[in-house]
């Protein structure tokens, strides 16, 4: 289990889950005085819960495996260190306390205020919210034509199953933000959670700024990974695209080389000026004159 450091603002309040009369016919908590421990020492672990679903396997396109790697590479709060958040990608995400196995698995989410693992052996296997003790700050769903029902709100819950992943992320998790991005009509979508309900917010010029991170996500029409097209990528501030790892390496090469040009610039300058000084001190001598004696 992770040593959690407390949480830096923003924080949502933890949904309310564990007043909830438990909606599993099958599950077997016994009274809550029988558990005086918090549900972090109690409750299963991301080492006890299944890190994988049988009927999902694998990524549905190579554009869900390239575009989380753009929002993760350029993931860069200034108020936030690496250190100090956590990013999941195609990872189950646990919810419910008193539905253990019930599990949502978003295209890419961030968390703030929890620790990265430090050693390989201690990298998630999944992401389970009464073990962490924080819910999701941002989740983002890639809209495909199979699943554009369910990630807009507009399937209903089943008798007897689990709630739908608009009811999970806006009445369990109470997450603040929930971005859409539909590649296919170049549409970027956010819902805010204002009250108890996601509230549409107008995103002019398709990009928007989270003042909480002190970063802005937007559509941006270029190439990464040798591939041309609309991605969703973060930008600073002053409205710059945050760099890639790949570009950051060529920025790093182009100023290097800048910088190799300005020293030989400034040798030849030196060169020359000494090359006209050898000039001036033999025109001198020929006429009889020392020129160090000037």
């Amino acid at each position: 289990m992770y040593q959690i450091d407390p949480p830096r603002p923003p924080r949502e309040v933890m949904p309310t889950m564990y007043d909830r009369k438990s909606e599993d016919p099958q599950d077997l908590d016994t009274p809550e005085q029988v558990h005086p421990l918090p549900p972090s020492q109690t409750m299963p672990t991301m080492y006890d819960l299944p890190s994988e679903d049988p009927e999902e396997p694998g990524l549905p396109d190579e554009f869900h495996d390239f575009q989380p790697q753009l929002l993760r590479e350029t993931c860069q709060p200034p108020n936030y260190p690496h250190g100090e958040m956590f990013i999941g990608t195609d990872l189950n995400l646990y919810y419910d306390a008193r539905n253990r196995l019930w599990q949502k698995r978003p295209d890419w989410f961030l968390v703030l205020g929890v620790s990265r693992a430090q050693q390989q052996q201690q990298m998630r296997l999944s992401y389970v919210v009464w073990q962490e003790g924080i819910a999701p700050f941002l989740i983002i769903e890639l809209l495909s034509p199979g699943t554009e029902a369910e990630d807009l709100g507009q399937t209903s819950r089943n008798a007897n199953k689990p709630p739908t992943k608009w009811q999970v992320y806006e009445q369990y998790l109470r997450i603040p933000y929930y971005i859409i991005f539909d590649r296919y009509e170049n549409q970027l979508r956010v819902f805010q959670l204002t009250a108890t309900k996601y509230q549409a917010v107008t995103v002019p010029e398709q990009r928007f700024w989270f003042e909480e991170l002190q970063l802005g996500l937007g559509v941006w029409q270029g190439d990464y990974q040798q591939t041309a097209g609309l991605w969703l990528r973060w930008y600073d501030a002053t409205g710059n695209w945050i760099p890639t790892s790949e570009e950051r390496a060529k920025q790093e090469h182009q100023r290097a080389e800048q910088e190799r040009q300005r020293a030989e610039q400034e040798r030849q300058r030196a060169e020359q000026e000494r090359q006209r000084a050898e000039i001036l001190a033999q025109r001198l001598r020929s006429l009889g004159i020392d020129p160090d004696t000037l």
